[in-house]
C-alpha cells in the first residue's frame, strides 16, 4: 500500500480541510481578478473551454489523472492527498459562483494582489500537518526520486502545465508573473506558523535532491 495513515485526529483533518479550502478560494480570486493566472490555474482554465468541465471540474480531474501516474511511481500518498483532489476544485467552482467578475479595475487588481497570499495561507495550513503531498507536488517527489533536481522537476511540470494551457487558451497577464513570484515566498514566511507534524503522519522524505 502507498496510502499512507488514513485516520488523523479531528484537529487536523480541520487544519487540512480549512487549508485546502482556501487554496480554492485563492485560486478563484486569482481568476476573477483577470489579470493572468498561475501556471496549473492556466492550464485548468483552458482545459475548461475545449471541455464541458469547469475550472473546478478541470482541477479534480488533472489531479486523477496525476495521481495514477503518482501510484505508478510508487511514491507515498496519505489522506491529505486524497482531500486535495476532493476539495480544491469543488472550493474554486463555489467561490467562481458567489463572486461576480467585478467592474471595478481596482478590486480586480486587489483580488489579484490578494490571491497569491490565501494560496500560501492554505497551502501553509494543508502541509502543515504532513499528510501527504497534493498530486502534483507528488509527481515532483516522483521525478526527484528518479534523479532529478526538486528545483528542476518543479520548473519541468509547472513550464508544461502553462504552455499547454497557454496553447489551449488559459488566461496569461501579469498576475501569472505575480503568482510565479509571490507564492513560494509567501509559503515560505507561513509554514512554520502551521508546521507541526502529528498521528504520525506522512513527512517528505530527507534525502531530496535540491
Amino acid at each position: 500500500m502507498f496510502v499512507d495513515h488514513l485516520r488523523p485526529a479531528p484537529r487536523t483533518t480541520i487544519q487540512i480541510v480549512v487549508g485546502l479550502w482556501l487554496f480554492g478560494v485563492g485560486l478563484a480570486f486569482i481568476v476573477r481578478g483577470a489579470n493572468g493566472q498561475g501556471a496549473w490555474t492556466v492550464f485548468h482554465d483552458g482545459l475548461s473551454q475545449h471541455t464541458p468541465l469547469s475550472i473546478g471540474g478541470a482541477t479534480v480531474l488533472t489531479g486523477l489523472v496525476i495521481l495514477v501516474v503518482v501510484l505508478a511511481m510508487r511514491v507515498r500518498i496519505g489522506l491529505g492527498t486524497l482531500l486535495n483532489i476532493a476539495i480544491i476544485g469543488p472550493a474554486t467552482d463555489t467561490t467562481l459562483w458567489l463572486l461576480d467578475e467585478p467592474d471595478s479595475i481596482c478590486v480586480r487588481v486587489g483580488l489579484t494582489l490578494a490571491s497569491p497570499f490565501v494560496i500560501a495561507l492554505g497551502t501553509s495550513l494543508y502541509l502543515g500537518v504532513h499528510w501527504g503531498p497534493g498530486p502534483r507536488d507528488g509527481l515532483m517527489t516522483g521525478l526527484n526520486e528518479r534523479g532529478v533536481s526538486i528545483r528542476l522537476a518543479r520548473f519541468l511540470i509547472e513550464l508544461t502545465a502553462f504552455v499547454v494551457g497557454f496553447v489551449l487558451g488559459g488566461a496569461v497577464g501579469w498576475g501569472s508573473v505575480w503568482a510565479v513570484l509571490a507564492i513560494g515566498p509567501a509559503v515560505q514566511w507561513m509554514l512554520p506558523w502551521f508546521d507541526r507534524p502529528t498521528d504520525g503522519g506522512w513527512q517528505p522524505g530527507r534525502n531530496v535532491a535540491t
